[in-house]
């Protein structure tokens, strides 16, 4: 390797580490300002069409409206349902315990000597604090919504201008690239956030018409976690299947039953998120399977539950700015999941 240009992969990847810890802690604002760049790159173009026919001032403040009421939404569903979860774990706690110690003196039946010290970490108090800790990240959560609704009425204040003065910069090919790829990025997003939508209600639909069929508890509830945790790939559908399986063993104590819901539940996730999405999506949405694990692991390390989120929109993002410079086009071909020639 010529000695200049592994000394410019080594500063690069000292950079990147440099900058993954500033992300990290500066966590409390640089969240915040990337959530709100993605939700205005999702509903400027509604602004845009609106306030074509009314004034802009009045056009910005109804799609800020909407767009609130949307996130409150999600945000109340899913705190409605883990709270409600919350309450059902602790209501049911002695019972847990109970079970918990059958299948301890079943592991020391079977000559297991881990089960005594493994026996002694369960009890009443440990479920209450996980359940305190789920509505302590609840409330965590409603913050992050109000600091980025902040930022998103800002951000629409001042997006129409920029975009023009990147546009009057006609003699420099970076700032019409950097335009090229922000407006081919929000298509890509929006395109990414439909159709992500349209699987998440599909997969919460079906999660509860399961659960209902089943006689499952909190049928309602694991069909909201389903459909809000969707938008978080593999971790999300995990969670939201290990969760209502764990239930299972709990209410009905038959591992014939526990199986059936697990496999049931795996089997809807895999069908819309690894068959029906995909084809939704297209190929110009394509991005390698392990870089969206990567893109969702180190959101999830860096910003918690809302890096996981907006993990896979951030690489999307990044891969669409890559294509439109040659230099760095190459990264973009060889992370986008698609062979060599395709289009």
């Amino acid at each position: 390797m010529n000695p200049d240009r592994g000394l410019r992969v080594l500063l690069g990847l000292c950079a990147a580490v440099l900058v993954a810890a500033a992300l990290q802690a500066g966590q409390a604002i640089f969240a915040p300002v990337v959530f709100a760049v993605f939700v205005i790159a999702l509903v400027w173009p509604v602004q845009r069409a609106v306030q074509a026919r009314i004034p802009a001032a009045l056009a910005m403040i109804g799609t800020v409206l909407v767009t609130l009421v949307v996130v409150a939404a999600l945000v109340m569903s899913i705190a409605w349902a883990f709270g409600r979860v919350a309450q059902w774990v602790v209501a049911n706690a002695s019972q847990l315990q109970v079970l918990y110690n059958a299948k301890i003196a079943w592991l020391e039946s079977q000559g297991i000597a881990a089960a005594g010290p493994l026996a002694e970490q369960f009890d009443v108090r440990w479920l209450v604090r996980i359940a305190q800790g789920v509505l302590g990240q609840l409330q965590g959560v409603i913050s992050f919504v109000v600091v980025t609704a902040v930022f998103v009425i800002l951000g629409l204040l001042e997006v129409g201008q920029v975009a023009s003065q990147l546009a009057c910069r006609k003699q420099s090919g970076a700032a019409q690239g950097v335009l090229a790829g922000l407006a081919e990025s929000a298509s890509k997003l929006r395109a990414y956030m439909l159709v992500r939508t349209f699987a998440s209600v599909l997969t919460g639909a079906a999660v509860w018409a399961f659960a209902l069929y089943m006689g499952l508890d909190l049928a309602a509830e694991w069909g909201v976690i389903a459909l809000v945790l969707n938008y978080i790939p593999f971790i999300g559908p995990l969670i939201a299947t290990v969760f209502p399986t764990a239930v299972a063993l709990l209410q009905f104590g038959s591992w014939q039953v526990v199986v059936t819901v697990f496999a049931v539940l795996q089997v809807i996730q895999f069908l819309i998120g690894s068959y029906l999405e995909p084809r939704l999506a297209g190929k110009h949405l394509s991005v390698s399977p392990f870089m969206v694990l990567v893109a969702v692991f180190l959101g999830a390390f860096l910003w918690g539950i809302p890096g996981a989120f907006i993990g896979v929109p951030v690489l999307i993002a990044a891969l669409t700015l890559c294509e439109q410079f040659e230099e760095s086009r190459w990264v973009a071909e060889l992370l986008s999941g698609r062979g060599a020639g395709a289009e």
